[in-house]
């Protein structure tokens, strides 16, 4: 069982959520609640709101990070709990209070146990949910301070047995983009549609040649598709014609490869119905994933630190689809993300109705502590 600081620390976490970006109170109490483990540094808002507490040997060695999100999610809980969420539309959604309090509980850990080697990062990132804060932190010029060899991270994942550790060699999540594709043309009135540019007709073909794309996996090396999200056309003005219109789509992929091949086709295609249809296209992309890439001998460890605690060990056959920005840190470093069964029966992340089982939290940071033992406690 965890402590009762640790478990108080969750539920005022989850009692008082913040958007991606805007983790200032909630970087706030993790500062004030690491100061008690007395790291050797910590380092406040990189990438914005994120902050990072070093507990150094003063030796050679590895420095091994290990993160969790700040960030909740817009959206309204609906469970009626002593802790239940006062921000009106945002709630932790996803877990993140729990994955913030198993490293609080690590970073107690590494208080007690310090490393007899290099050093350990406890780092808290902003905005995951969006798919910005991991690029924020390594763009940052403080954390070239902290710059890591090894990063590991969880998920908790409903669906699986409690305290279950999910793993995959190679891609672990999807990468994901999403697309926004502007079409100008010109308005006019409904009565004389002839004296302007409609997109209608070209909205139509897009969604066609998208999904003729998405379906055509010789193009592909592995899993990709694309996924519509919303479409707008004009206004809710009878009398007049159309002269714009946006195309939403969501992109995954298994491979970054793949990622990069269906985004410039796509674009492609839709600049191609354009200017056939007499439209001017532009582009935006957003809330971009890379894939998370598991290193191998990292994800070896995960099994190791697992098979120690005497945790059932699950192998993925295939990436899960969800994307997870903790990919900005595998793709420059060697880590590895891993799962942890939150139950079968739980509400699956970002419903209103989700909440982290707290009896998972000693299994995350004893995860964690194992995987730090092993890297910066052992004289091997």
């Amino acid at each position: 069982m965890i402590n009762e600081e640790l478990s108080e620390l969750r539920k005022t976490l989850h009692r008082y959520p913040e958007l991606s970006g805007k983790e200032h109170n909630t970087a706030k109490r993790i500062h004030t609640y690491l100061a008690r483990t007395n790291p050797d540094a910590v380092v406040t808002g990189i990438g914005g709101t994120g902050l990072a507490a070093i507990y150094d040997s003063g030796k050679a060695g590895p420095s091994v990070l290990f993160r969790s999100e700040l960030d909740a999610l817009p959206i309204q809980e609906i469970n009626e709990i002593p802790y239940k969420s006062t921000s009106e539309g945002v709630a932790h959604k996803c877990g993140h209070d729990g994955h913030m309090t198993m490293i609080a509980g690590l970073a107690e850990y590494i208080g007690k146990n310090r490393p007899e080697k290099g050093r350990a990062v406890i780092l808290y990132q902003p905005a995951e949910e969006t798919g910005e804060g991991a690029q924020w932190v390594v763009s940052d010029p403080k954390f070239q301070q902290i710059e890591p060899d090894y990063v590991f991270a969880l998920h908790n994942l409903p669906g699986y047995e409690k305290n279950t550790i999910v793993v995959r060699d190679d891609t672990f999540a999807s990468a994901s983009k999403g697309m926004i594709a502007k079409l100008q043309g010109k308005t006019a009135h409904a009565g004389e549609p002839e004296n302007g540019i409609n997109p209608a007709l070209a909205v139509s073909e897009i969604i066609a040649a998208l999904n003729k794309l998405s379906f055509n996996k010789k193009l592909f090396q592995s899993l990709t598709f694309l996924t519509f999200i919303n479409i707008k056309l004009g206004e809710r003005a009878f009398g007049t014609s159309a002269g714009y219109a946006e195309v939403m789509t969501t992109l995954r992929s298994y491979s970054n490869d793949d990622m990069e091949q269906l985004s410039e086709k796509a674009e492609n295609v839709i600049r191609k119905i354009a200017e056939k249809e007499r439209l001017s296209p532009s582009f935006e992309w957003v809330e971009e994933f890379l894939a998370v890439v598991n290193d191998k001998q990292c994800n070896d460890l995960i099994k190791r630190t697992a098979k120690s605690l005497d945790k059932k060990i699950m192998t993925r056959e295939e990436p899960f689809r969800w994307s997870e920005d903790f990919s900005h840190f595998t793709n420059q470093y060697k880590g590895a993300l891993f799962g942890l069964g939150s139950g079968l029966k739980q509400p699956q992340l970002h419903n209103p109705d989700y909440d982290f089982p707290e009896d998972i939290i000693e299994t995350g940071v004893n995860m964690f502590s194992g995987i730090y033992n092993e890297l910066l406690r052992k004289t091997a």
